[in-house]
């Protein structure tokens, strides 16, 4: 080992043995879907740093096959034989290809049936609805490129059904369906960071739900462009989306009558208006009194809201301003504990991630730098197929406040995952 240095970690001496350097193994880490900084791997590899999340425990074992505990232990000379690194990961593993062949074959049955017939009979519209149904539910739970192929056939299935003759007690239903389907994949084009094609969407998706007249619908596309504005940082428009959809939401009396004021709330704590903000929160807390469900919350999923979203919502909508601490962090305490059971129906990874951001900004404010790392220790945790437009964006808003605490040379390390974490967006889907 002449011209070497001698190891000081387990670590070290399996990285020395591949003859690689600590930014290919940086770049190796990110491709199996972890998040580190090359100072982080140096500090643990040299003995100075022991802590780790989850995520990176679990990336290192899988990259040179021994617990982090074994990896991160002081290296012997004596043991060097007994030493063997882990042959690394050709690439990414993917499974459920079974399932995938199932999925397809199902399509083309569907496919199938609904051509057989001269027109839409009530197995065949049950179907269509089954299929829309399906992907509503999904959505919050699963990674988008999951999902993403069967809602835009479901779309092109329902679209082609519209534009061919139907019979006309089943036109209202097929737009009924079709604004459902628009308003997903808008919110897949903001998920992918594109709003142009989210308002897109949500244009056509609005026109859907005209012809379908259906009050909760419309103020139900008005919530989808609300939050797209939201998010492309176009505050005004957020607020202005919202404020449409509020005659809407009163006549129908669905869940979007909460879900409307409540993101108006984010957006006029974005512009830094406290007084708004609060009088917002108070009208969806109030809309409650009068919800009722209609056919597009009997969608479930992302067709409805319920209190684990608006205490995400306000949580996030306080978290903007300085003088709401105390309450973004009662809400996002909240809301971290009701996203916890990964098995209730109203579990969505995009939002519970949002409840941790929340909770760590209101940490940052009150000075508690480590309880802001344990609580952004989730998100960035998160596979690359999991970083959503939003997720990423709520990230990034921690790292603003880490900047603006006046801390920011105490946080290096926790701003330096960070910024690894956003430059992995879920455009890199999964190969």
């Amino acid at each position: 080992m002449a011209g070497r240095y001698t190891p000081k970690t387990v670590l070290a001496h399996l990285i020395q043995r591949r003859n690689q350097t600590y930014s290919e193994i940086v770049a190796e880490f990110v491709e199996l879907g972890g998040t580190i900084t090359e100072r982080h791997l140096r500090r643990l590899a040299s003995g100075e740093r022991a802590g780790t999340t989850p995520q990176t425990r679990r990336t290192l074992q899988r990259m040179f096959g021994k617990p982090v505990e074994e990896l991160l232990a002081p290296y012997v000379p004596e043991q060097a034989a007994q030493v063997v690194p882990a042959p690394a990961a050709s690439g990414r593993i993917t499974t459920g290809n079974e399932m995938e062949v199932l999925d397809m074959a199902a399509s083309r049955a569907r496919a199938f049936a609904l051509a057989a017939q001269s027109g839409l009979g009530s197995e065949a519209m049950e179907q269509v609805y089954d299929d829309v149904r399906h992907v509503a539910k999904a959505y919050p739970q699963r990674p988008l490129p999951e999902i993403l192929g069967q809602l835009v056939e479901t779309q092109d299935l329902v679209f082609a059904l519209l534009e061919s003759r139907q019979r006309p007690e089943h036109l209202r239903q097929l737009y009924f369906l079709g604004g459902v389907t628009g308003g997903l994949l808008a919110k897949a084009s903001h998920d992918l960071g594109n709003p142009h094609a989210a308002l897109t969407q949500a244009r056509t998706a609005f026109l859907c739900a005209d012809n379908a007249d259906h009050h909760g619908l419309r103020a139900w596309v008005r919530g989808l462009q609300s939050l797209v504005s939201y998010w492309a940082g176009n505050p005004h428009d957020s607020v202005r989306y919202a404020q449409l959809g509020a005659g809407y939401a009163e006549q129908a009396n669905s869940t979007t009558s909460v879900w409307l004021p409540v993101s108006e709330a984010r957006a006029w704590a974005a512009l830094g208006n406290p007084e708004a903000t609060r009088a917002a929160l108070e009208r969806a807390e109030a809309a409650w009194n009068t919800v009722r469900n209609d056919d597009l919350d009997e969608m479930g999923g992302l067709c409805t809201f319920g209190r684990h979203r608006q205490l995400y919502y306000a949580a996030d909508a306080l978290a903007w301003l300085p003088g709401e601490v105390e309450q973004a962090e009662r809400y996002s305490s909240q809301a971290v504990d009701a996203y916890n059971d990964q098995n209730h129906p109203e579990w969505a990874f995009g939002d519970a991630a949002g409840s941790q951001a929340a909770m760590a900004i209101s940490r940052i404010v009150n000075g508690e730098l480590d309880g802001a790392a344990d609580a952004i220790a989730p998100v960035l945790d998160l596979p690359a197929e999991r970083r959503i437009n939003g997720v990423v964006h709520s990230a990034r808003r921690v790292h603003q406040a880490l900047r603006q605490s006046g801390r920011a040379d105490d946080a290096r390390e926790l701003q330096e995952e960070i910024e690894m974490f956003t430059r992995t967006p879920m455009q890199t889907f999964p190969r």
